[in-house]
């Protein structure tokens, strides 16, 4: 297993595994499938390649089987912190320690960027196994966002999580 920075060329496999994310797990994402699935191949590619967004893969025999992202603040104000997003690991490869694994890399990631002191995170309250791994990983939880997410008739919280980028 490898992890390492995405690029364009990864965009199809970053694609279908983020659509599998959304599909497997809607109450943990703000974007739909169907938002997601109407975004062209080029949009996806962009992605991987903007001056904001570091996103991170963690591949097993050469597939794509784990995801997570990092979001840098434009704002002068606010270019201290940075935001872990899009976590996802695919069912063949869960409770094997990929999950840590990425979340390891991507506070690695962060602590190389010049000026950074915290790192936060969102995770959908009832998703204990996230949470838990945010918790062993340093992560602690500073609020919680009611109704932050809706999927159909049902409406899910979010709880605020942070932790400082000093060296561990």
């Amino acid at each position: 297993m490898i992890i390492r920075a995405l690029v364009a060329s990864d965009a199809q496999a970053y694609r279908a595994l983020m659509l599998q994310a959304y599909d497997a797990y809607p109450q943990a994402f703000t974007s739909s499938v169907a938002e997601r699935a109407a975004m062209p191949l080029s949009w996806w590619e962009k992605r991987l390649g903007g001056a904001l967004d570091r996103l991170l893969g963690a591949f097993v025999e050469n597939e794509l089987a784990g995801i997570v992202g990092l979001a840098f603040e434009p704002r002068e104000k606010a270019r201290h912190k940075v935001t872990l997003f899009g976590m996802y690991v695919n069912a063949a490869h869960q409770q094997q320690g990929l999950g840590r694994q990425l979340v390891e890399a991507a506070l690695e990631e962060a602590r190389r960027q010049p000026g950074l002191k915290l790192i936060q995170l969102t995770v959908t309250a009832g998703n204990d196994a996230a949470f838990a791994l945010y918790q062993r990983c340093g992560f602690i939880q500073y609020g919680l966002e009611p109704l932050a997410v809706r999927v159909g008739v049902d409406y899910f919280d979010k709880i605020h999580m942070w932790r400082e980028l000093q060296a561990d």
